[in-house]
């Protein structure tokens, strides 16, 4: 009997995400486009098994995320009004439609549940490209996945914790006349409170956006410095968008941006630093 190539022997064929065998890599190491499809089948569904169970995790605490986290902010003894140095209102919730109530229950529990989730759709989805990279590049891959998820839960944080008590005080107290009684329907309530704390979330991934911008040459620390006073119009502009008229709010709001955006030019310079490093390296 021949001797089996001792290559063959101890390279494992591939596998799909459920652990069933799947086409392995040609010999340059190489998957077929198909299987790299069946990956990110796999990658999708746990990412999504992933969020089902943090949303049923917090099914089974609705009552108190309900009542604690989404009409938090509506109550006078609400701890960060103190923080704030707020004199705040309290806010009366009106169900207007039959099935408002339902909807705002279900709402909460799949917004919070995206949320809690989200660190698993990173996790899964930085293992399903970790395999394509090299190991210089997985160190900073490894880092944007972390921070990508520190800043979104930071600004989910912000837009919530601040920017909600903030806008929900200043439209309590806006009045056109004392016989206009100020009373929030319980979905528009639940959907302005969605679109802060998601919003800021989003907006609070400017680094991760610069960083990989920055990797792949498209922006660069001097251009950010040059288009500076720019950036501040529109953050000034994000910021009045998100906040209710009211100067204060959007100050507190466009304070963190405008340091966020400061923080994106070291990290672009950072890149930038280390692309010149490499390509160095390359020419000699």
């Amino acid at each position: 009997m021949p001797e089996v190539p001792s290559s063959q022997t101890e390279t494992p064929a591939g596998v799909q995400g459920d652990g069933a065998p799947s086409d392995p890599p040609d010999e340059e190491g190489v998957m077929p486009f198909l299987a790299h499809l069946e990956e990110l089948r796999w990658t999708l569904i746990k990412s999504g098994i992933g969020v089902l169970i943090a949303i049923a995790g917090c099914a089974l605490f609705s009552r108190w995320i309900v009542d604690r986290v989404l009409i938090g902010p509506t109550r006078p003894s609400f701890f960060m009004y103190d923080v704030l140095a707020l004199q705040p209102e309290s806010l009366e919730l009106l169900n207007r439609t039959i099935t408002g109530q339902f909807f705002a229950d279900i709402g909460t529990i799949v917004v919070v549940g995206l949320i809690a989730g989200s660190p698993v759709v990173v996790f899964y989805f930085w293992r399903f490209i970790e395999p394509a990279l090299y190991p210089s590049e997985k160190k900073g891959m490894r880092f944007s996945a972390v921070f990508a998820t520190f800043f979104f839960l930071l600004g989910a944080a912000f837009g919530y914790l601040i920017l909600t008590p903030l806008a929900l005080q200043f439209f309590a107290q806006y009045t056109l006349s004392e016989q206009i009684i100020n009373q929030f329907d319980i979905m528009t309530y639940f959907s302005m409170v969605t679109f802060w704390t998601l919003g800021t979330g989003l907006l609070f991934e400017l680094p991760v956006a610069v960083y990989f911008l920055a990797k792949v040459g498209i922006l660069t620390p001097e251009a950010m410095r040059t288009y500076r006073k720019y950036a501040l119009l529109v953050v000034l502009g994000v910021a009045a968008f998100l906040t209710p008229p009211d100067p204060i709010s959007q100050i507190i709001v466009a304070v963190p941006l405008l340091g966020l955006y400061e923080l994106s030019i070291y990290v672009a310079k950072w890149v930038a630093r280390r692309r010149a490093q490499k390509l160095g390296m390359a020419d000699e």
